[in-house]
C-alpha cells in the first residue's frame, strides 16, 4: 500500500513539475488482463520508428527536453529507497512508526493517505501540500489555507494541493452501485488515481476500460537503484505493462486522489467532482465539499484503519447525536 501511495503522489508531482500530458519517452505500454499469467518482466513492444527507447541510457542532458529530463530525475530521486529520500519507503515507514506502526504492519489506504500528508509536509517540496478529507468531507476552508503561502519561490497563485479522500464503498465487497461514479471520477483531468486494490493485494488504479479498472501493481521485485548517481537508470520506476481487472474485484476500501494546480483551480475542481458525485440519484455521494473548517478536533486518523462505511441518510441522522457531521 505504501508503494501504491507513492505512485499516486508521484502522479501529482508529475503534474506539478512537468508539462501537461508529459510521458517518459522510454515508456511504451501494453495492457494485460488481471488473470493473465504472462510474466511482468516480459519485454514490451518495440517503440515506433523514430522514437527513442529511453533517455536514461547515457543520453546527455542537453537539447530539447533537457529541463523536463532534469525535473523528472529530481522527482524520481525524492522516492529513492534510502533513508535520506524525503518521500521514500524508509521515510514513510519511519512516519508510520511514530504513529504506532511497526515495519511490516498492514497499512490501509486511509493510513497511507495520512503518511503522505506528513511526508510532504516535512519534505523539501514546498510548492505543494497534501490535504486528507475528514469523515468523507472536504472542508474548503482548510484546503484554501493550505494553498496560501508566503514562500518567495511559489507562484502568486499559491501552492498546488493534492486532495486525498479515504472512502469505503460498501461492506465486505464493493457496492456495484458506485461503479458509474468511480468511472466519472477517473475521467476527470483533476483526478490522479485511486490507491486501493483487491482483497489483500494493494494496487494503484489509473483509469478504466469498459467494465475493467486499469491499474499498476507494485508487487514486482526490482533491482536496487542508487538515485544519487547522475544518470541512474529509470526503467524500474516506470511500467511497460498496465493491467486490468473487473470492477467487482475491487476492494471497497480506497483513497481517491485529486490535484489542483493552485487555489484558483479549486472552484473548478469542486464543481467537476461534485457533478460526478451527484450524477446518480440512486446512491448517497461518496463524499462532499463544504465551506469552512471541521468543527471537531482532527484525530490522528493514522490509527484508524478505514473510514466509516457509507450508510443511508436515515442511519446518518440517527447517529447525528453521537458525532458532529456536516454531510
Amino acid at each position: 500500500m505504501l508503494r501504491a501511495a507513492q505512485m499516486l503522489l508521484a502522479q501529482g508531482l508529475v503534474q506539478l513539475l512537468l508539462p501537461g500530458g508529459w510521458t517518459w519517452p522510454g515508456a511504451h505500454h501494453q495492457t494485460r488482463d488481471d488473470l493473465d499469467v504472462t510474466s511482468p518482466h516480459q519485454p514490451g513492444p518495440d517503440p515506433p520508428r523514430g522514437v527513442q527507447r529511453t533517455r536514461s541510457e547515457g543520453a546527455a542532458l542537453d537539447g530539447v527536453g533537457a529541463g523536463d529530463e532534469r525535473a523528472h530525475r529530481h522527482l524520481v530521486a525524492w522516492f529513492g529507497d534510502a533513508p535520506s529520500a524525503p518521500l521514500g519507503l524508509h521515510r514513510l515507514v519511519e512516519l508510520g512508526r511514530e504513529s504506532g506502526k511497526r515495519p511490516g504492519d498492514w497499512y490501509g489506504p486511509s493510513v497511507a493517505a495520512h503518511l503522505l500528508r506528513k511526508a510532504v509536509e516535512l519534505s523539501e517540496v514546498g510548492s505543494i501540500a497534501v490535504y486528507v478529507a475528514q469523515d468523507c468531507t472536504v472542508y474548503m476552508g482548510e484546503v484554501e489555507r493550505l494553498c496560501q503561502t508566503s514562500q518567495p519561490h511559489v507562484s502568486t497563485g499559491g501552492r498546488s494541493v493534492i486532495i486525498l479522500v479515504p472512502v469505503r464503498l460498501g461492506g465486505e465487497a464493493l457496492n456495484l452501485a458506485y461503479v458509474d461514479c468511480v468511472k466519472k471520477l477517473l475521467q476527470l483531468s483533476c483526478c490522479i488515481g485511486i490507491m486501493g486494490g483487491k482483497p489483500k493485494h494493494s494496487l494503484y488504479f489509473v483509469g478504466y476500460q469498459d467494465e475493467h479498472l486499469l491499474y499498476l501493481d507494485p508487487h514486482v521485485c526490482q533491482a536496487t537503484v542508487d538515485v544519487s548517481q547522475e544518470l541512474f537508470p529509470l526503467e524500474s520506476f516506470h511500467c511497460r505493462t498496465v493491467s486490468k481487472m473487473s470492477f467487482h474485484r475491487m476492494d471497497p476500501s480506497c483513497t481517491l486522489g485529486f490535484y489542483a494546480k493552485s487555489g484558483q483551480d479549486l472552484d473548478t475542481l469542486r464543481a467537476l467532482v461534485t457533478t460526478a458525485l451527484t450524477s446518480s440519484t440512486e446512491i448517497y455521494p461518496m463524499f462532499t465539499f463544504v465551506e469552512g473548517t471541521g468543527q471537531e478536533e482532527r484525530v490522528e486518523a493514522e490509527l484508524t484503519p478505514d473510514p466509516a462505511v457509507h450508510v443511508p441518510p436515515d442511519d446518518k441522522r440517527r447517529r447525528s447525536n453521537k458525532r458532529n457531521s456536516h454531510r
